[in-house]
């Protein structure tokens, strides 16, 4: 795959390059991706295995090309772990703004075990601790949407 490709997707189409809060960016972007593809689960599926696919092909490349571990203009994982965050949620307000906040802090934070697949070369490190912290959350809004009402 050309540097060039691998640059574009690893950033998520250069959301990565802005100079403040890129993880929170992407993770804005992502909000979108989950909520336009939220009506059609194999679709969401879809976008959620290329996304994570891709984001494991290309982060490690990155930091090939970059010469530093987990640079932070890597956001790809971000968008993967969103869409893991959201997935099989009611897209209401209310729901995507706690989610998304949850899990921007789950992956600042680094809870147990998190911090540990962050230790992972390359691609693996990279996303997986976003791949967890996004299962977190879904869990975590699961148990507030489903059994405590919490809409």
């Amino acid at each position: 795959m050309p540097d060039k490709l691998v640059k574009m997707l690893s950033t998520w189409f250069y959301v990565g390059n802005i100079p403040a809060a890129p993880g929170t960016a992407a993770s804005a972007v992502a909000v979108l991706l989950a909520v336009i593809c939220s009506a059609h689960i194999f679709l969401y599926l879809l976008v959620l295995l290329a996304v994570t696919v891709l984001g494991f092909a290309v982060s490690g490349r990155m930091e090939d090309i970059l010469g530093r571990k987990d640079p932070g203009c890597i956001v790809i994982d971000e968008v993967a772990g969103v869409l893991v965050a959201l997935f099989l949620l009611p897209l209401n307000w209310p729901v995507v703004i706690t989610a998304f906040f949850l899990f921007r802090a789950f992956d600042m934070f680094k809870i147990y075990p998190v911090n540990k697949f962050e230790q992972g070369k390359g691609g693996l490190g990279i996303m997986a601790d976003d791949l967890v912290a996004g299962l977190y959350t879904n869990l975590v809004m699961q148990i507030a949407v489903r059994w405590a009402g919490i809409v």
